[in-house]
This record gives C-alpha cells, structure tokens and sequence, in this order.
C-alpha cells in the first residue's frame, strides 16, 4: 500500500472524492471553484466524461491545492495521459492489477474498486493507496464493519454508489475513511452554484459524522 504525500494531505483536508461524471471542460473551473470553495480537495472525472482530460487539466491548473484525477480508468494505457494532463489521482470501478502497477510507477495515488475481501487484499498487495468500495448500495455498513475487522489497520475505506448526506453517518459508524459522492453532487446540467449548496452539504454531513 502506497500514500502520496500529496494524498494524504488533500484526505486529511477533506476526504471526499467528487465524481463529475459528464463535466464539460467549458464548466470544468466554475464547478471546481464551487467544490473547492466548499472544502473538497479531491476531484474525479470519470473518463466517460465529454473530453475528460481538458477537464482534468483546466481543473488541475485553476486548483493546486486539490488533488484532481480520473474515474472510470479500466486499462493501463490511460494513466499516462492523466498524468500528462495534470492528474494524479486513478479511480476505477474494478481492481485492475496492470493499473495500480502503472500508477504506482508513475507515482500516482490509486483507489481500484473492490466489493470482497479477496479483492481487496489484491488490491492493496498490488499497491493501491486506498479502496474503492463499490457498489456501496451492494455493501451495507454491516459488510463494511466486516471487512474493517480484517484488512490493516490505516487502510483506506471509501464506500462509493448510493452515498447521500443522510446515511454518511452510519457507514461512518461502521469503519469507513471516507465517500466517492456522484450524482448526488453533480450531474449534468446543474449550475455552479447548486454544486456549490450540494458540496457544503455533504462537507456539513461529513463534520456531523466526525462529531457523532
């Protein structure tokens, strides 16, 4: 298991993954300012997304001081131009264990996506710096407690699917790190400033987990 510096910093900030799944380069930065603006430090375009890499890198120059990637990411070719368009950070719906290799090599911070504990040990064997638990509507917190109880100590569990402000608390409760939050957040054809009211929700959601 690898943590780039720049990873944990942007976890320990917020650790909330925005996934901005149909983002178009041309609203990449008013989005990004809004999520920013609200306290997000990791932001995902799936790459399934209009032209995803100009979104990566319009969003990586206008915010350094967040972690900007890609989702969606199934084969090892596309890691290199994530990087090369300013991304640093690798999400996946599925463990790849070519991917997690590629991003490691890079440097690159890596969340493969696992449902049983047989994929996450490979997962984390291979080197990814956290987990993708996914899909989270097939994972109560029940299974979460479970596979916290098993994998080691300070890896990183990040439910991802169905997350909304109201049931945060309780995979909270259960042992997860973190949330990958999609369209719940984001979703084409909202404007910056409702992504802006969704974002300082779920950061709102987030503070009342920690203070329960």
């Amino acid at each position: 298991m690898i943590q780039p510096i720049e990873f944990d910093a942007a976890f320990a900030a917020c650790p909330l993954v925005a996934i901005l799944r149909g983002l178009r380069p041309e609203e990449a930065v008013d989005v990004g300012r809004a999520l920013v603006d609200a306290g997000f430090r990791l932001l995902e375009v799936p790459l399934n997304s209009p032209d995803p890499l100009r979104s990566i890198a319009a969003l990586s120059r206008a915010f350094p001081q967040a972690m900007v990637g890609a989702g969606t990411v199934l084969r090892r070719q596309e890691v290199g131009p994530i990087q090369a368009a300013g991304g640093r950070l690798i999400v996946a719906p599925n463990f790849s264990a070519a991917v997690v290799q590629e991003t490691r090599e890079l440097g690159l911070a890596c969340l493969p996506g696992v449902a049983t504990p047989t994929e996450a040990f490979a997962a984390l064997d291979a080197g990814a710096t956290g987990l993708k638990l996914f899909p989270a509507e097939a994972i109560p917190p029940a299974a979460v407690k479970a596979m916290r109880a098993v994998l080691p100590r300070g890896v990183r569990l990040l439910p991802v699917g169905g997350i909304a402000a109201d049931n945060m608390a309780e995979y909270r409760a259960a042992g997860a790190d973190g949330f990958g939050i999609g369209s719940a957040l984001f979703k084409p054809g909202l404007s910056a400033a409702e992504v802006g009211l969704r974002a300082q929700a779920f950061v709102d959601a987030w503070a009342g987990t920690i203070r329960a």
